[in-house]
């Protein structure tokens, strides 16, 4: 164990702050040890809106996920999202410095540098610089040029950026806990390295991240990323319309939600008996799921087919919208990769398949041992991409600290400056 690395992430979303925490051995297996789920606050789609509150919560997730675990974390990646972030293709050239050799990992890194001197405001910062493809001298589709001879290399890369006042936000909350910022990582990336296969990024895939604000577009083709976008919409769109239409509190109407997003049972009836009339079916218990409201009886039809179905249409015309911005929608035969706590809700796959005309399946977080029935749910798929993406960054695991039981507030703030790092997403 004391060989073991470890990483942690940290999913700060709208609805939720997730933490995980899982060592990595030899053997490159990934062992869940710590994972955590609180109630977020000071989080409005994807962004900071109170530090104080924002601090909170964080401390309280990541407390809780290092009693599991028995471990205290140093440092974490972290998920980044909201309507603020924008992306973008670049194309850059750069001359080979050695023609005579081999094109090195020096060359790579200043086509990169090439490829991110775009035009951005001073209100924007570049979060990621993704390679998609190389060429050598006129030759195309080139995973890595390392290694080969070429006079001429050239990169189209998928740059991703976010809004400055945001990005120092999160890294002041999370530098106030105690935690250094590792990098922070746009969320629909992360859920993406949890749930989608290789062959499907190779085929051409979208995936779907529906949080509880915001809804994540990313769409791989040739197993490059090849467009990513932020819609503002998610699962409390839902939950506030169950309020309204059955004049129940939040609270309540998120309880609905989840009883309905259930699998009904369905009782084993011997040959010969006719089936049961399905009354039970069609109204909710309304003591079985707590609302304390003093309502009459909840259709279950008219909750599914009145309120949640039109919202849910709405939000993947939207991601409709997205992909035919986009250019690649003749290019996703994978078609639809639904992740996040939105994608639980009852008749999200089918209004999908229905909306879009995409194949639709819902995302399984893969790629790990331990604790993983804790995070068996799409839910947990940005925090499980989290750790999965640091695991691929070289250097960036720390060695276990000291055994911990709980931390001792208050922390000394730790400002973590974020820095532009190139991360290359080769294999």
């Amino acid at each position: 164990m004391a060989k073991d690395k470890i990483i942690c992430g940290i999913d700060v979303g709208s609805s939720k702050i997730a933490t995980l925490i899982a060592t990595v051995g030899e053997d490159d297996r990934i062992n869940l040890i710590g994972v955590a789920a609180t109630t977020s606050k000071g989080v409005k789609k994807g962004q900071i809106v109170d530090i104080e509150e924002a601090v909170e919560a964080v401390t309280e997730s990541v407390e809780s996920a290092e009693r599991m675990a028995g471990y205290s974390i140093s440092s974490a990646f972290v998920s980044m999202g909201g309507p603020q972030i924008e992306s973008i293709n670049s194309h850059a050239v750069v001359a080979v410095a050695e023609p005579a050799g081999e094109i090195k990992e020096s060359d790579i890194l200043r086509v990169n540098d090439a490829a991110r001197a775009i035009a951005l405001p001073s209100s924007r910062e570049i979060l990621h610089v993704i390679p998609r493809t190389f060429t050598v001298d006129g030759q195309e589709g080139i995973r890595d040029p390392i290694g080969m001879t070429g006079i001429r290399l050239e990169t189209d890369t998928h740059i991703i950026s976010g809004a400055t006042t945001s990005i120092r936000n999160l890294a002041k909350s999370i530098g106030m806990v105690g935690v250094n910022v590792d990098e922070l990582v746009f969320s629909g990336i992360a859920s993406s390295q949890a749930v989608l296969t290789d062959t499907e990024k190779e085929l051409g895939v979208v995936l779907v991240d529906i949080g509880g604000e915001t809804t994540d577009i990313v769409i791989f083709v040739d197993g490059a990323i090849a467009y990513s976008a932020v819609i503002p919409l998610g699962g409390r769109h839902v939950t506030s319309d169950i309020a309204v239409g059955l004049r129940i509190s939040l609270e309540s109407a998120e309880k609905v939600k989840q009883y309905l997003a259930k699998p009904i049972r369905q009782p084993v009836i011997p040959e010969g008996e006719r089936e049961p009339k399905k009354k039970e079916e069609e109204t909710l218990d309304i003591k079985a799921i707590g609302i304390t409201e003093d309502i009459q009886k909840i259709s279950r039809k008219a909750v599914t087919e009145s309120i949640i179905r039109p919202r849910l249409q709405e939000v993947f015309k939207y991601i409709g919208k997205e992909i035919k911005k986009s250019g690649f929608g003749s290019q996703v035969p994978s078609g639809l990769v639904l992740s996040g706590g939105g994608s639980l809700t009852v008749g999200a796959l089918d209004q999908a398949k229905y909306v879009l005309g995409f194949p639709a399946r819902l995302g399984k977080v893969e790629g790990f041992i331990g604790l993983t029935d804790e995070i068996d749910s799409p839910a947990f798929a940005a925090v499980a991409g989290l750790v999965l993406y640091g695991t691929r960054q070289t250097g960036s695991s720390s060695e276990m600290s000291f055994p911990v039981i709980g931390r001792t507030l208050p922390l000394k703030a730790v400002t973590q400056k974020v820095t532009d790092l190139i991360k290359s997403f080769l294999p």
